[in-house]
């Protein structure tokens, strides 16, 4: 048995050799189309693959039940969206963190906070980047000042780190980061804005 979001599929287990072939199948004819797929239950127990191709090694005869998940595009991008928020709310409040830390004298983990900090950031626009290519319409003033300013902050950081001047390091992410990213609040409201009228479109 086969269903895909509530319905059941007409295709059956038995004439694929393995999950990975009815996946495939799944996705190629054309029920996918603008969906993100959220949660595969293989005999009623949630699967994700954990090294690739893992869905080969599943054959059909040991599955007596698949029910696949999906979600609209538009959906799954406003609820990343929602969660962009959390992350300002997060890389804000990591910078306080790690600012204390470095008033504080404590370097060691200071640096390695700062670090987790650069990765946070770098995946946050990452993300953005792609919501902004996959959704935006427009090309927003406030989301290319909010990457230039992002971009010129770290420049400067990386300068005053190679100094290892930490009170000033603790100064510019206190002072100049946290407002940035505070900003950045704005620029993900206005994607859930072009992402809510190419859904409605």
């Amino acid at each position: 048995m086969i269903v895909i979001d509530g319905q059941h599929s007409d295709m059956q287990v038995a004439s694929f050799a393995n999950l990975e072939e009815i996946l495939v199948k799944v996705m190629e004819n054309g029920t996918m189309e603008n969906r993100i797929v959220t949660d595969v239950l293989v005999n009623n127990e949630p699967f994700s693959e954990i090294y690739p191709h893992q869905a080969e090694d599943i054959e059909a005869s040991e599955i007596s039940s698949l029910e696949i998940i999906s979600v609209p595009v538009g959906e799954m991008a406003m609820s990343i969206t929602r969660e962009l928020y959390k992350v300002v709310q997060i890389m804000g409040d990591g910078a306080r963190h790690v600012a204390d830390l470095f008033r504080q004298a404590d370097d060691t983990e200071a640096l390695e906070m700062y670090q987790d900090l650069l990765q946070v950031v770098r995946d946050f626009l990452g993300m953005i980047g792609v919501l902004r290519s996959e959704f935006t319409l427009k090309d927003h003033a406030a989301f290319n000042s909010g990457v230039e300013e992002i971009s010129d902050l770290f420049g400067e950081m990386t300068e005053v780190m190679e100094n290892e001047d930490w009170i000033l390091l603790a100064d510019l992410l206190e002072y100049e980061f946290v407002p940035a990213t505070d900003r950045w609040k704005n620029v993900i409201h206005l994607l859930r804005e072009d992402i809510r009228k190419v859904n409605k479109g």
